[in-house]
């Protein structure tokens, strides 16, 4: 057996009250399956009817027939001048956590962890890359599921969450949750490893007897890490999901919202109570109809942040057959992800919105975003053109003055998740799966950087076209980088961009380093590169990028009459401009920091979780604590089991991985 990864975790400041520190002997605890099945998955381009493909969406090999290119409609040469300073018209000061993730609540034991000591390594490697860029990650454990979960101190078989897929309910089939203290537990051991903050939800399904146990825990357990609470998840839904009566309305709402607030100041275990997060609606309501209700006037001491949800579009047609919703074609569709207009249009109904959120001295988020609701769409939502889509409307979100954007992760039934872990039945053998939409993330992070300081502004480049957006980005008052995207999907070479960046004013430095987010086109699933890097394809990453890293060096071109630097944009692709040295950010945000894995393969005990639940994430919007050692009769009392990941000073710990298990068994 290999141990690894002992020495990344040596050394990491970790101040846990609820950690047992003593002094230990170590035993490896390793956790090992059975019967795998491995999943038909053949890299094969077949048409985009999802009849043609049966097994795991995440996973399918659907694949579109890239859009023509521009042509004559994307000029591939222009100028674009740069203000030095901080033009009018830029964005708010934006910080570098903005990009985040909304994780499903029914799956987070697939994705983070399987209890407090066993977390998901390559969970923790992929916001290692993210923390190194901006400090820090925003992360909503949330959704649907959160509406009808109850916190419980012990679940019958020791998971730390179980589905009452007997409950689950029309139209999103969402089935109910139980869940443990374990779960809480669990998020504050990876917020010890890597920088990860948190947004929780109450249950909103029984606003008459608020279930404010994961409230009170939460901040009890959290602390600090806990950075807002939702109240109701896209609550403008309810009276078409059946959860309300017909009449049910925003000033509905405005009184629900009123009385959790009440509960939490009656409720002596709370002691935070301006961590509320609201109204998150979707789009039967307008942001506009709440507002009139006087809510954020009324609840500004408890409402830290105002919210939204959006998707530009759904799959549900296919998602509940019978259902007689329209089915929306992704071939039809992908075109009007590729270009610049799509995230111009999400963002253009919020623009009041923004400017009002301003006014009040509120942040205003997208708390729940992707490419398509009901699980988006194969072919579409996990090709290279979601990269370039996820990327231009996370940088329109942040130039229109949003505060943050979380884009969903969702079960194996879906298509757009950021990043997939195997099939449990599979994890001996398959790593994970990194979607395009994780490529989008780091590029933005490495746009923004970790000043907290970055002003975006989109600067309508090239004559304001399609295919061509860029965003210039000042960080402390001056010009730091700027983005360029391109589009156009053409092997040919004939619609790469050449664009002649210059100062108004100014000189450009003598030379500018460049990054570039590439793929051979729009259609490419898997085996996309950032700076020549990449996550591969399906089931091949842990979490790390692979590779060279490639910064490519510009020489500009000063004379008397022009200081121009000449920036080519492959198609498709995007680059994104560092002015100087000292304005590229990959290393500023933490130290470079993974988390390394290796298989360990066959234990005395096994266990096994039931396939169907594991499969039953509703996508839109376990395996019990009694893990195989390595040690006899080597299992803790339920009195005597600890909660944490023990790590640090005058202790003992030792990792062992399987297939990405980052398992810390500690035994004293």
């Amino acid at each position: 057996m290999m141990i690894v990864g002992l020495q990344k975790f040596l050394g990491i400041p970790l101040v846990l009250s609820f950690l047992l520190l003593h002094r230990c002997s170590a035993s490896v605890t390793i956790y090992n399956q059975n019967g795998q099945t491995t999943l038909g998955v053949a890299a094969t381009t077949v048409s985009a009817n999802p009849a043609n493909y049966t097994g795991l969406e995440a996973y399918s090999p659907v694949t579109l027939t890239p859009p023509s290119p521009p042509g004559t409609a994307m000029p591939t040469s222009f100028a674009l001048p740069m203000a030095t300073s901080v033009p009018a018209g830029a964005s708010i000061p934006q910080n570098g956590s903005f990009f985040g993730f909304s994780i499903e609540m029914s799956v987070v034991n697939q994705v983070l962890g399987k209890n407090a000591s066993v977390l998901q390594v390559p969970f923790l490697n992929l916001m290692a890359n993210i923390q190194q860029r901006t400090g820090r990650i925003n992360v909503r454990v949330g959704g649907n599921t959160q509406e009808t979960a109850t916190l419980v101190e012990s679940t019958p078989d020791g998971k730390i969450l179980e589905k009452d897929l007997a409950g689950a309910t029309n139209p999103t089939q969402t089935p109910p949750l139980i869940f443990t203290p374990e779960l809480l537990y669990m998020l504050r051991n990876i917020s010890s490893l890597v920088n990860v903050r948190w947004y929780l939800g109450v249950p909103f399904n029984d606003t008459s007897n608020f279930r404010l146990a994961i409230v009170e825990q939460g901040e009890q357990i959290l602390g600090d890490y806990l950075i807002g609470l939702q109240a109701g998840n896209e609550p403008d839904l309810y009276a078409a999901h059946g959860h309300r009566p017909s009449t049910y309305g925003p000033f509905d709402y405005f009184g629900e919202f009123g009385l959790l607030i009440t509960a939490m100041n009656n409720d002596s275990n709370i002691a935070t109570r301006n961590l509320l997060i609201g109204p998150s609606i979707s789009t039967t309501w307008t942001p506009e109809e709440v507002w009139d209700t006087g809510f954020v006037s009324a609840y500004s001491q408890n409402l830290a942040f105002m919210s939204v949800e959006r998707y530009p579009s759904d799959n549900c047609a296919v998602a509940f057959p019978n259902s007689n919703l329209t089915f929306h074609d992704p071939q039809q569709l992908f075109p009007t992800y590729l270009s610049h207009s799509a995230g111009i249009s999400l963002v253009s109904s919020y623009l009041n919105s923004t400017n009002f959120a301003q006014t009040q001295g509120k942040e205003f988020l997208m708390f729940e975003t992707n490419s398509a609701s009901c699980g988006g769409f194969p072919g579409l939502s996990d090709s290279f053109g979601a990269a370039l889509w996820g990327l231009d409307y996370g940088m329109q979100m942040a130039a229109v003055n949003f505060s943050g954007a979380l884009f969903h992760v969702g079960g194996q039934s879906v298509s757009y998740n950021p990043f997939t872990p195997p099939p449990t039945n599979e994890s001996t053998f398959h790593q994970w799966t990194i979607g395009p939409i994780y490529y989008s993330a780091l590029v933005v992070a490495e746009a923004l950087g970790p000043s907290n300081t970055s002003r975006v502004m989109d600067l309508q480049a090239n004559a304001n076209n399609d295919f061509s957006p860029a965003y210039g980005i000042w960080e402390g008052g001056n010009l730091a980088r700027v983005l360029l995207i391109n589009f156009a999907s053409d092997p040919s070479g004939a619609s790469d961009y050449n664009v002649d960046l210059s100062l108004v004013g100014g000189q450009m430095p003598a030379q500018v380093n460049v990054k570039y987010l590439q793929a051979a086109n729009v259609s490419q699933k898997g085996n996309f590169t950032w700076a020549g890097q990449t996550f591969g394809g399906i089931f091949e990453s842990d979490g790390r990028p692979v590779g060279t890293e490639s910064v490519q060096t510009v020489t500009c071109n000063s004379n008397s009459t022009a200081s121009l630097c000449t920036i080519h944009v492959p198609a498709p692709g995007a680059a994104l401009v560092f002015l100087s040295q000292s304005d590229l950010t990959e290393t500023a945000g933490a130290p470079s920091q993974t988390f390394s894995t290796t298989v360990v393969t066959k234990a005395k005990n096994t266990a096994t979780v039931d396939p169907a639940v594991l499969s039953t994430s509703n996508g839109h919007s376990g395996i019990g604590d009694e893990l195989g050692s390595t040690s006899s009769g080597s299992f803790k009392s339920e009195g005597e089991r600890t909660r944490g990941v023990v790590v640090g000073g005058g202790l003992v710990a030792v990792m062992a991985v399987l297939a990405g298990w980052g398992v810390v068994g500690v035994r004293w």
